[in-house]
């Protein structure tokens, strides 16, 4: 499985939001549990952050390659997972 580093802020709606469909999506498929998660707060690791190329939160990195950006819907968090997993988009 591949790694996901997740960078938001934490006054962010769209934030919460992608954290809610998060959590939702574990719900029901446990397996991606497993998953490596990094959850980076820009506000704290402003250096760390700006090492990536972005400028909307939230914002999805599979093994260091950007797979989302802004606002997500509930298909854009399950793609990033699914990449993650190896598996086939849309499933």
């Amino acid at each position: 499985m591949k790694e996901i580093t997740l960078f938001l802020l934490n006054n962010c709606p769209h934030c919460r939001l992608a954290l809610r469909l998060q959590e939702e999506l574990l719900e029901e498929h446990p397996a991606w549990r497993d998953i490596p998660l990094r959850m980076v707060d820009e506000a704290a690791e402003p250096a760390y952050a700006d090492t990536f190329d972005y400028y909307y939160v939230p914002c999805y990195y599979v093994d260091g390659v950007k797979v989302h950006e802004g606002h997500a819907e509930r298909a854009d968090v399950e793609a990033v997972f699914r990449a993650a997993a190896g598996e086939p988009a849309g499933v």
